[in-house]
Parts: structure tokens; C-alpha cells; sequence
């Protein structure tokens, strides 16, 4: 049971590491460039949408349970080679901090902050005021976030292959 028990948690924490790597990747690489383009309502408005539109039951469950499953992995993994433990316990870290924390205490503030603006009641310069006070630090918060999601997933790569 205890083998079994170890592989689930390691495979879900792989995958959902992945997945949310790959998107964190996306937005990074094509959703905030391509909206990025757009007049200030536009943009505004479609970061709105979005925003609105990710908050469901499947994303919740893949961008936040490796949260918790990196945490059970590196523990499960405590006397298994050192490369495999550290990798693990590093990756668990790594991802509360730069996924859990950066989102809950950084992008998800600005996201609120967007989503309570009525933007069809603000004029032409209200809209700049407000893209520039989301868009460069969210995008910079996002950053982060892209990059300690892919060092996590490598590390649970390197962990993998070190794991008997």
C-alpha cells in the first residue's frame, strides 16, 4: 500500500506541477503578449473575463494541489536518495512560495482589484490609470510564477529519475 500510495502522490504531483506550468507558460507566452496588443477597455475587459472564467472547480484542483501533494512527496520521499529527497523537498517549496503565496497574496489582489471596476463607467484616462496599475506588476507577479512552476516540474524530473 505504501509503495502504491507513494506513486500516486508523486504521479499527481507531477502532472499537476505540469499542468500548471504549462499555464503559467501559456499566459506568459501568448495570452498576456496577445491581449498586451489591445486598446486599454479591450484589454481590461478581456483580463476581466479571463479572470472570471478560470475561477472553476478544475482549475482549483490542478493549480493548487501540488501545494499539498509536493509536500506529502517529499515527506514520503525523506529516505530515498538524497538527490530524490532534496529535489522533492525543494520543488514543494518552490511552489508554495511561488505559486501559492505570489498567487494568493500578489496577482490575486490585482485581479480583485480589476474585478470590482466597472470599466464602462471610467473615462479614456481612468482605463490608462488602471491598465498601468495592474498590468506590469500582475505580468511581473507572473513571472514568478512561470518560473517556479518549471524549476518545480524539472525538479520532480530529477527527483523521478533518482527514485528506486
Amino acid at each position: 500500500m505504501e509503495i502504491k500510495f507513494k506513486i500516486i502522490v508523486l504521479t499527481l504531483g507531477i502532472l499537476f506541477t505540469g499542468l500548471t506550468a504549462g499555464l503559467c507558460f501559456t499566459w506568459s507566452n501568448a495570452i498576456t503578449p496577445g491581449i498586451g496588443r489591445l486598446d486599454d477597455l479591450s484589454f481590461l475587459q478581456s483580463f476581466q473575463a479571463m479572470n472570471r472564467s478560470i475561477i472553476n472547480r478544475s482549475f482549483l484542483i490542478v493549480f493548487f494541489s501540488p501545494v499539498v501533494l509536493l509536500a506529502v512527496n517529499a515527506f514520503l520521499h525523506k529516505n530515498a536518495h538524497p538527490i530524490a529527497f532534496w529535489s522533492f523537498l525543494i520543488a514543494a517549496v518552490l511552489f508554495f512560495v511561488g505559486i501559492g503565496l505570489v498567487t494568493i497574496f500578489k496577482n490575486v489582489p490585482l485581479n480583485e482589484m480589476l474585478d470590482k471596476t466597472v470599466l464602462d463607467n471610467l473615462s479614456t484616462m481612468e482605463l490608462k490609470d488602471l491598465r498601468t496599475k495592474f498590468e506590469e506588476p500582475w505580468n511581473n507577479w507572473h513571472i514568478k510564477r512561470t518560473m517556479t512552476s518549471f524549476t518545480s516540474f524539472a525538479l520532480l524530473i530529477i527527483g523521478l529519475i533518482y527514485t528506486k
